[in-house]
């Protein structure tokens, strides 16, 4: 495989979008598991999401052009 073609097929960008996704999804996962979550917890959940949020939103304007 060429390197046009790597660059071309967004092979990375699109693998580290999956990544992140799962990540978001485990964290959400994780806290929802804990019996007694604590205000540090809820605040991780929140940064996690709202990351996804901005990456999620800077990949889906790169995509389009």
């Amino acid at each position: 495989m060429s390197v046009e073609t790597f660059l071309a097929w967004k092979i990375l960008p699109r693998f580290m979008m999956l990544i992140m996704t799962l990540m978001s999804w485990r964290v959400v996962e994780w806290f929802m598991s804990l019996p007694d979550p604590t205000n540090a917890q809820a605040g991780l959940v929140s940064v996690v999401t709202g990351a996804m949020t901005g990456a999620f939103a800077i990949w889906m304007n790169h995509e389009g052009k």
